[in-house]
């Protein structure tokens, strides 16, 4: 088994519905711009049986497939901000947790060289 198709057979269900959802959109845009899957696979410099593999949310339709699909119906200008970094949550929380806890060390770090200052004044007395 290929790593590609490990990580396809790992995918999460959530992720899985959300590959057949966006197949299920794709092909009612086709639908609504009354296009055929011979005519909209020929527009897509793929096969029939990769354009219905698309709109069925396999998810070992390449990402140049989808992104001309996505191209057909004016929505690939969306592809540029699915990963952007501003909007990944999962390393904004780290970056938090991080400044949190550079926060504490320092602090402490200047309460301990206080409290060592403290016993030197004390000791001077």
């Amino acid at each position: 088994m290929s790593r590609a198709t490990k990580a396809i057979h790992q995918l999460p269900p959530a992720t899985v519905g959300a590959l057949q959802k966006l197949g299920a959109d794709l092909a009612v845009a086709r639908l609504r711009r009354k296009e055929s899957l011979r005519t909209w696979a020929k527009r897509l410099g793929v096969s029939l049986s990769t354009l219905q593999r698309l709109e069925a949310g396999d998810a070992s339709v390449s990402m140049g497939v989808l992104a001309a699909a996505l191209w057909l119906i004016s929505r690939d200008g969306e592809l540029g901000h699915l990963a952007a970094p501003e909007h990944d949550q999962g390393a904004l929380d780290q970056d938090i947790r991080q400044a949190v806890e550079l926060g504490r060390a320092r602090a402490q770090a200047s309460a301990e060289s206080r409290l060592r200052l403290a016993a030197r004044m004390g000791g001077q007395g």
